[in-house]
């Protein structure tokens, strides 16, 4: 596996901080989510499987820290074959090296999903197969309903000469509806094959929710920030609203106030006793610029609506 640079990928410097990480990754995810992306489809799907991959690298603290260090490991060995050999940065980064591929290769299965490390060696004797960790990613929307996925991964296993080699295995498995993130899934007998007449060892799916562009977690609700003009705010007015399953229609009442959540019963994530629900969280943004008649329009109010919103710092004085 060629070697990536996943800060390439976001868009964002590697100083960038965590804030930074979340808005690069949201920008690019809404981009080239599949199901709203105007990329074609094999394009998007490419896209925002690397784009996620490297938003969970980069904003892991830990693992950021290891892959900052293979990153420096990458430059020095691109500089040092530059000064041996000649050739330009360039040149070097187009053919890689093999060495940090091999690295890169081990990290990211490490983080993503591979088996532990070898068999024990000894006398021949029942015993069971390897057990296999998969860290498994789950967008929010498929754990609406039971979901079929497919899932490649390799295996290790001896040989009659006692060499370990390893084989690629392809499943397809079932996501039961209401999975939460963390969950753990065994597939009994899906892992290494065992020796001496030993059962196969196990695949454990370690669940990972891929966060989405738009709505945000907390436990079994979700919440999203909808962007209100301050003149919907104040007469209140009617939107579409995204949710997981489609978009429903949203009534914003009159003198809505930024900060306030709106509840919509039912459209959060499922869980396996009930539905959570969906929080809109406005948020009044003012048009960017105004022209000469709105400014006008804007100090008519000011000056009729006889209204201090710091009038409460008077009285706590």
């Amino acid at each position: 596996m060629k070697f990536k640079d996943y800060y390439a990928v976001l868009g964002i410097p590697p100083d960038a901080d965590d804030k930074a990480v979340k808005v690069a990754y949201k920008k690019l995810a809404r981009e080239f989510h599949p199901d709203v992306s105007k990329h074609p489809q094999v394009e998007a799907e490419k896209k925002f499987k690397e784009i996620g991959e490297a938003y969970e690298v980069i904003h892991n603290k830990e693992e950021r820290a290891k892959y900052d260090e293979l990153r420096r490991h990458q430059q020095n060995r691109a500089r040092h074959q530059q000064a041996n050999s000649g050739s330009s940065q360039g040149n070097y980064q187009q053919h890689g090296d093999p060495q940090t591929d091999q690295e890169f290769s081990d990290f990211i299965n490490s983080m993503f999903g591979g088996a532990r490390s070898g068999f024990q060696q000894g006398r021949a004797r029942e015993q069971k197969g390897q057990d296999v960790e998969i860290e498994f990613p789950v967008f929010l929307e498929e754990t609406l309903v039971d979901t079929v996925k497919p899932i490649e991964f390799m295996l290790p296993q001896r040989d009659n000469n006692g060499r370990v080699t390893e084989s690629k295995k392809s499943l397809k498995v079932k996501i039961p509806a209401g999975v939460v993130n963390g969950e753990r899934i065994r597939l009994k007998g899906q892992g290494a094959p065992g020796s001496a007449n030993g059962p196969n060892g196990d695949v454990y799916l370690q669940i990972r929710l891929v966060p989405h562009p738009l709505f945000d977690v907390e436990d079994h609700n979700l919440s999203i920030v909808v962007p209100l003009a301050p003149w919907e705010a104040a007469l209140g007015t009617k939107l579409n609203l995204p949710t997981l399953s489609g978009k429903i229609q949203l009534t914003i009442p009159a003198n809505s106030q930024s900060g306030q959540r709106l509840r919509v019963k039912g459209k959060g994530l499922v869980s396996k006793k009930h539905k959570g629900d969906l929080f809109a969280v406005i948020k009044i943004v003012n048009p960017p610029s105004s022209d000469e008649a709105s400014k006008k329009l804007w100090a008519d109010l000011a000056e009729k609506a006889h209204f201090d919103p710091r009038s409460k710092w008077s009285e706590s004085a």
